[in-house]
C-alpha cells in the first residue's frame, strides 16, 4: 500500500497548496505584507521543533515508542497526519518562494505572482513525493533485479536491498540537521528583518565574514558553513525550548500521558 498512500498524500498536498496556501499568501501580500515575515518565522519555529524533537526522542528513548505508535496507525490516520504536517511545510516553502521573487525585484503583479506560485506548488509537490515514492520502492526494485539472470543485475539488486536501510538512516540524520539549519536560518534572518532582535544575525554574519576573510580560497565554503552551523545552533536552541514546553514541563504531552496511564 505504499504507493497508494503516497498518492493520497500527494493529492492532499496539492489541495493544501492550490486551494488554501497560495490564495492566502497572495491575499496577505496584497493587504498585510508585514505579516509574511512573522508567519515565516512561525514556520521556522515548527521546523526547529521537529528537528529538536527527533533528537529528544533519540536521547530520551521515546523514539522507539513513537515508531511503535506509527506502525499501529491505520492508513487514514497516516495520510491525515502527513497531510497536516505537509500543510505547515508547504506554507513555509510557498512563503519563501514569494519572498524570493519579491526580493529579486521581479514583476510583483498579482497574476505574475500567481503564475509563479502555481508553478512552484505543482513542481515541488511532484518532485518531493515522486522522490519519496522512488525511495520507498527502491528495495522492491532491488529485489526484482536480484532475481534476473544477469550477474550485474543481481549484484545491483542485492546492493539496493542491503543499502536501503543505511540510506534511510543517513537521510534521517541529514533531514534532522536540515530542519534545524533551515528553521534556525529563517528565524535568524526574520529577527533581523523585523528589527525585533538583530544581534544574533549580526553576530553570525560577523563570524561568517571573519572566517571568509581568514581562510583564502576556502573562504566561501567555510564562511557558508559558519553561517550554517550558527543557524543550526539557534535552531536547536529554539527547538529545545518548544520541546520542553510540549514534552518536559508539567503541562506537556509527556506528563499528560503519564497522568492518563496512572488513571
Amino acid at each position: 500500500r505504499e504507493l497508494p498512500i503516497i498518492k493520497r498524500i500527494t493529492i492532499g498536498s496539492l489541495r493544501n497548496k492550490l486551494v488554501f496556501i497560495v490564495p492566502a499568501i497572495l491575499l496577505l501580500n496584497a493587504f498585510i505584507p508585514w505579516l509574511l515575515s512573522p508567519l515565516l518565522m512561525l514556520g521556522g519555529t515548527y521546523l526547529c521543533f521537529e528537528g529538536a524533537e527527533k533528537i529528544w526522542e533519540k536521547v530520551s528513548g521515546h523514539g522507539h515508542e513513537a515508531e511503535e505508535e506509527a506502525a499501529a496507525e491505520d492508513e487514514d490516520t497516516i495520510v491525515k497526519g502527513a497531510v497536516t504536517t505537509d500543510f505547515i511545510l508547504s506554507a513555509e516553502i510557498m512563503v519563501i518562494s514569494l519572498k524570493a521573487v519579491l526580493d529579486e525585484g521581479l514583476n510583483d503583479s498579482f497574476w505574475y505572482l500567481l503564475a509563479v506560485m502555481l508553478v512552484v506548488a505543482i513542481a515541488i509537490t511532484f518532485v518531493v513525493y515522486g522522490t519519496v515514492g522512488l525511495i520507498v520502492k527502491m528495495d522492491d526494485i532491488g529485489l526484482a533485479l536480484s532475481k534476473r539472470e544477469s550477474g550485474l543485475s543481481q549484484t545491483i539488486g542485492r546492493g539496493l536491498v542491503t543499502g536501503m536501510p543505511k540510506l534511510l538512516t543517513v537521510l534521517s540524520v541529514v533531514g534532522v540537521a536540515a530542519m534545524l539549519w533551515v528553521g534556525g536560518h529563517i528565524i535568524l534572518v526574520g529577527l533581523e528583518e523585523t528589527g525585533w532582535l538583530p544581534q544574533p544575525y549580526e553576530f553570525v554574519h560577523h563570524l561568517e565574514v571573519l572566517v571568509h576573510d581568514a581562510t583564502g580560497a576556502l573562504g566561501g565554503i567555510l564562511g557558508w558553513l559558519t553561517n550554517t552551523v550558527g543557524s543550526a545552533i539557534l535552531g536547536l536552541l529554539v527547538g529545545a525550548v518548544v520541546v520542553a514546553i510540549m514534552h518536559v514541563l508539567p503541562f506537556g504531552k509527556k506528563h499528560e500521558g503519564e497522568g492518563a496511564a496512572a488513571h
